[in-house]
């Protein structure tokens, strides 16, 4: 994946360093939120009924700490990638029984043929580095957290 569709899917105003909620729906929610308040998502209720239908087939824990919740719908106008940290942990249920600490949240079009595959496998690839979880971890604006991923994920 190029710089520019990094740039694209992954920008400062769908970070949040803010403690978000702390149950597995908020935090979704409050994701979504993200992408809604930047004008990512064309549809709220679609987006969360298909974020919440996809989290119910599946947890989207990771494991090392990561949750991706992520679907494909009619909800959202654009490929992106929402952001969150959480000091305590969120039980995704990852295979490992770790909290997820670091919280992505992908959307991507109905239409967007099998991008978020490729997007959620990039992103996955690059969060399984100890480095870049720990830069994640310590970022101290949302600029610096873009410039983590993108350069894990280029």
């Amino acid at each position: 994946m190029d710089e520019d569709t990094i740039d694209r899917i992954v920008s400062p105003e769908l970070v949040s360093l803010e403690e978000p909620p702390a149950n597995k729906d908020a935090v979704i929610e409050h994701l979504l939120d993200l992408a809604v308040d930047a004008g990512r998502v064309s549809d709220r209720e679609q987006a969360l009924a298909d974020l919440l239908e996809r989290e119910a087939e599946t947890s989207t824990g990771v494991g090392k700490g990561i949750g991706i919740p992520h679907a494909k719908t009619a909800g959202a106008a654009e490929p992106t990638i929402a952001f969150t940290r959480s000091s305590e942990g969120i039980d995704f249920g990852a295979p490992d029984g770790e909290p997820a600490t670091l919280l992505f949240m992908i959307l991507v079009p109905e239409a967007g043929s099998d991008e978020h595959l490729e997007i959620l496998s990039s992103l996955s690839r690059a969060l399984m580095n100890d480095e870049v979880r720990d830069d994640l971890h310590t970022a101290e604006s949302p600029k610096e957290v873009t410039t983590v991923l993108t350069n894990a994920i280029t």
